[in-house]
């Protein structure tokens, strides 16, 4: 096969892929502008007049609260498996401690464990300290469950950190805290931002925990999307709607950030 015909049929292949892939995502945008009479229709009509019916009820609904508790959650969620990750990854990259392999098997195989296990006890946990349906006592928690990634991540980022600058920092007398601010953190900017940028999307889009620790006034926005299922099967277009504003914040952040996050994940990617 020529190398001209080899590009034109992977050019194809990735743009069918593209397309595959982001089709649902488009049919979800046109079904926020349908009458919901057409969009719950088992005959689905490709030319129709757009109407913003689903938007206005999404936002009648109160979506604004369920998207300011998503922000809440999720941004501090971030900033605590993002914090504890630094010192943790330092530790175990760098300034190496003993049985480093050990911890960070630990560290991952906490992500092994389903949900579904730890709920209950949690659940009576917070039950009994009073902490239910907390949007803070909720970020907590989805920053314990997104820091076995993050810290893994942010050691592989550090270990791409040249050993010679940290050693020569030493040398001059640099302390714990000038080495990881002003030495390594500098150095590994772009990774952090991913990592920081994929625990966001991880608790943004959060349901389970979600659904069980919060009833009211904590609640985030992916249990607020379900509440808009119901019988009657006329649901659709509402339910894009919201799906698609509940979207946005987070592909705009990616749009916002797609050059430091393709360059912090490929640290660690060639040797």
């Amino acid at each position: 096969m020529s190398a001209p015909l080899k590009n034109v049929l992977i050019n194809v292949l990735t743009w069918a892929l593209v397309l595959i892939f982001f089709f649902p995502v488009f049919w979800m945008f046109i079904n926020g502008f349908k009458p919901e009479s057409i969009a719950s229709s088992v005959n689905p009509k490709v030319f129709f007049t757009p109407v913003t019916e689903g938007y206005q009820l999404a936002m009648q609904r109160g979506m604004a609260g369920y998207l300011q508790n998503s922000l809440t959650a999720a941004t501090t969620a971030t900033i605590i498996s993002v914090a504890l990750a630094i010192p943790a990854a330092y530790a175990l990259s760098i300034r190496r401690v003993k049985a480093v392999e050990g911890s960070l098997s630990f560290f991952i195989s906490t992500r092994f464990m389903p949900l579904a296990a730890v709920v209950l006890p949690l659940f009576m946990i917070l039950k009994t300290v009073g902490l239910l349906d907390n949007i803070y006592m909720l970020a907590i928690v989805y920053g314990a469950v997104n820091l076995p990634v993050t810290v893994w991540m942010m050691r592989s980022f550090f270990l791409e950190v040249p050993f010679e600058i940290v050693e020569a920092a030493r040398v001059d007398g640099t302390g714990l805290y000038r080495e990881i601010v002003r030495i390594v953190l500098p150095l590994v900017l772009p990774g952090m931002a991913a990592a920081a940028l994929i625990s966001f999307i991880f608790a943004w889009n959060e349901y389970f925990l979600a659904l069980l620790l919060t009833s009211s006034s904590a609640r985030t926005t992916p249990p607020f999307l379900g509440s808009f299922v119901d019988g009657r099967g006329q649901f659709l277009a509402v339910l894009s709607a919201a799906a698609t504003i509940a979207a946005l914040p987070v592909i705009i952040a990616g749009w916002v950030a797609q050059k430091q996050l393709v360059r912090g994940l490929s640290m660690g990617a060639i040797k």
